[in-house]
């Protein structure tokens, strides 16, 4: 069965349609007496083995190659083409003692022969199908990884114009303001409290700003890793939401591909974020742990459960996401219920040998 798992590991499409490719390539009439010559030519040999020795087993060979030229009706007429020629090839030696029988052999001859041709038509079309299937599946997996990639591009685009932009603005308004209130403190005026208030409030939104930009860029505005990033992403949803969100620490986790890490956080990120819209969970638990040479990341909440934030969850696309980009590191990704209630998402992700075996950080 052809899935999108094992798409990309069959043959390529030009390789399997080659031999097809190059039967269509070649002009018609040369292919006819390609054809015909090769039957004749079975034909000759078959008259000179003699009927005991009968060859009508090789006159496959042409008519599969009409199918593979021109489809079905042109197996067809060489397999009537291919009757006649033993009809001459074996009639001197052949052993009926009427003309009916031998004329019964030779219908059965070609009754084989086109079956022949059906079949080899069959396996034409159903290889061309295949390959076709194939074609959309290799297309629809690039759609797919070409719409991560924008969304992801997209989401780092926003996330440095806020860390570089926005914030920096927020910050050099929040200094005026700092300015005003120190002049106006200066001369004693009461409107220096209220600027201060100000001033206090535009740090504040500062720091919402950055941990936005942290939220939407995490791995690649901070290179600290995946790990700290995974512990920002609890600090900043748990002090958005009023949510309490436990990261276990430990060992710093080191992914040699930023990608990988991207992808891993990013799941996280969906797999939290479902938690505190659907679950109505008060507990989430990220934990990231390597053992025998496999990382498992798992996000536990202690919500409703699986069956009845599902309804809710797969309107949108954060579980089929999730699904792809695991899929994408050639990842194990599930989704099941928890044995002391609520959800249990976990991602395992086979490592290379040189990253840390030490548990790291994780929730059994």
């Amino acid at each position: 069965m052809i899935t999108p798992e094992n798409a990309l590991s069959l043959d390529p499409l030009p390789q399997r349609l080659s031999l097809a490719m190059v039967l269509r390539k070649m002009p018609a009439w040369v292919m006819v007496l390609v054809l015909l010559g090769l039957s004749a030519a079975i034909g000759w040999i078959d008259y000179l083995t003699g009927w005991e020795w009968s060859l009508f087993v090789l006159y496959a060979l042409p008519i599969f190659i009409a199918v593979w030229w021109r489809g079905r009706n042109a197996g067809l007429l060489l397999a009537g083409w291919s009757a006649v020629i033993w009809w001459v090839a074996n009639q001197a030696g052949s052993p009926y003692q009427t003309e009916l029988g031998y004329n019964l052999a030779m219908f059965s001859r070609f009754v084989y022969f086109a079956f022949a041709a059906i079949g080899g038509a069959a396996i034409r079309n159903k290889q061309e199908a295949d390959a076709a299937r194939i074609r959309m599946l290799e297309e629809r997996r690039q759609l797919e990884k070409d719409l991560v990639s924008v969304s992801e591009h997209e989401q780092q685009r926003i996330g440095q114009d806020l860390h570089d932009g926005l914030c920096q603005q927020l910050a050099a308004i929040g200094c005026a303001a700092r300015a005003l209130a120190d002049d106006l403190q200066a001369r004693s005026l009461p409107e220096a409290q209220d600027a201060s208030q100000i001033e206090d409030l535009i740090q504040q939104a500062v720091l919402e700003a950055r941990s936005l930009a942290r939220g939407i860029f995490p791995v690649h505005v901070d290179r600290s890793g995946l790990s700290t990033a995974l512990s920002e992403l609890a600090s900043t949803t748990s002090r958005l939401t009023g949510v309490a969100i436990e990261v276990k620490e430990g060992a710093e986790v080191h992914l040699s591909d930023p990608e990988a890490s991207m992808h891993l956080y990013r799941i996280a990120q969906e797999a939290v974020a479902n938690a505190v819209r659907h679950s109505g969970a008060t507990l989430i638990m990220i934990g990231l742990e390597t053992h025998a040479g496999l990382l498992e990341l798992r996000i536990e909440d202690n919500g409703c459960g699986l069956a009845a934030s599902r309804q809710a969850a797969r309107e949108g696309m954060g579980l089929r996401t999730m699904r792809y980009r695991a899929q994408a590191l050639g990842a194990e990704f599930s989704i099941k219920d928890r044995v002391a209630g609520g959800t249990v998402v976990a991602c395992l992700l086979r490592v290379k040998p040189d990253l840390p075996e030490p548990t790291l950080y994780g929730q059994e």
